[in-house]
């Protein structure tokens, strides 16, 4: 595949050539792609962006953190994706009473096959899944909390001494509220960073609610076709690890992560004076496998700058913190991020 004229790698830079498999691979996963979002459109309606966010992150190994008000479909949304690439859906709905062992699973004593005698069998938890749908997480004590965030980074659990796998692939999709913060727990920052994606849920135009009412009031939902499988899923998680990505666009994104530091040499005014708290290096390695991804499935073998762009906001928008003077000025995160971009995009 040649480089792409509008971003070519710097001058002395060799890019891999991809294999031939390869290619195949990522033109087979471009069609799947859109044969994906036509059967999702069938009880999804808008929201393409999100299920676009979601596919990055399965493909890339990573997790995902909604924020969106109560009735977005964000449960119909991760479980229509779950059903077209055919996999095994659970979903934990947080409360404040909720245990670790009510996640990862407990250890029951039964019968065994010898008469009068009974032993402990590990029960497995609805974790031991696919697709997990943490639903709002900040709901439940840190406690809990920290279990699940232990098996989205270990991808295993640990029960009476005894150390369970979970199953590949596996895609925990957490959500809160934004607007009951009343006897919740919020995710502190260290564990925030464990999501590779922080992923707004707006509110449908106009014409996708008209259209809401009239195919949800009218008739019954459709049955969903399955397009893939897991198997599948993993050779296309190790394609995107295989993408090769120049050099300047690893030095590209090195740069504005470390512009996110106020107290960083690299750092613009700007965020010396709205940032209190920048992203750390683990942001970084989330930028490079997004825009990995994100090529992937625009059907490129290279990663642009284009790539990293579409990923940002995602990445880093949980990673930097405001100060109060960006609250008072009615800055946000995202507006550090867009700024950013925008002095990455004058210098490329």
């Amino acid at each position: 595949m040649s480089n792409d004229p509008k971003n070519p790698p710097a001058e002395g830079e060799t890019v891999a050539k991809p294999s031939q498999g390869d290619l195949e691979a990522i033109h087979h996963l471009r069609d799947l792609y859109e044969a994906m979002s036509k059967e999702l459109g069938k009880v999804i309606i808008g929201q393409q962006d999100v299920i676009e966010r979601l596919l990055i992150c399965i493909l890339a190994r990573g997790h995902a953190l909604l924020m969106g008000v109560p009735g977005l479909a964000k449960t119909t949304i991760i479980n229509a994706l779950s059903q077209v690439m055919s996999l095994d859906f659970n979903r934990i709905q947080f409360t404040p009473d909720l245990m670790p062992s009510d996640i990862t699973g407990t250890e029951i004593l039964q019968e065994t096959d010898q008469p009068g005698k009974r032993a402990f069998v590990f029960t497995k938890g609805p974790i031991f899944g696919n697709v997990i749908l943490a639903d709002e997480i900040n709901r439940t004590p840190p406690k809990t909390q920290s279990a699940l965030l232990e098996a989205m980074q270990e991808h295993r659990v640990t029960a009476a001494g005894r150390i369970y796998t979970l199953p590949s692939p596996f895609f925990v999709l957490a959500t809160q509220n934004p607007i009951e913060q009343e006897g919740t727990y919020p995710l502190p920052e260290a564990q925030l960073d464990r999501f590779m994606f922080f992923i707004h849920v707006d509110y449908p135009t106009a014409a996708e609610e008209k259209r809401i009412a009239q195919e949800t009031t009218s008739k019954s939902a459709p049955t969903l076709e399955k397009l893939i499988g897991g198997e599948e899923i993993l050779r296309f998680q190790e394609v995107v690890q295989r993408v090769p990505v120049p050099d300047h666009i690893y030095d590209t994104a090195v740069e504005m992560v470390r512009q996110t530091r106020p107290n960083s040499e690299e750092a613009p005014d700007f965020v010396k004076q709205w940032v209190s708290w920048g992203a750390g290096p683990r942001a970084i390695q989330y930028l490079i496998r997004g825009a990995k991804a994100h090529a992937v499935l625009k059907g490129s073998y290279m990663v642009r700058f284009e790539d990293l762009e579409a990923v940002a906001e995602s990445v880093l928008a949980h990673r930097i913190l405001t100060n109060f003077q960006a609250q008072a000025e009615g800055r946000t995160s995202r507006t550090v991020i867009e700024s950013l971009i925008e002095l990455q995009t004058k210098k490329a």
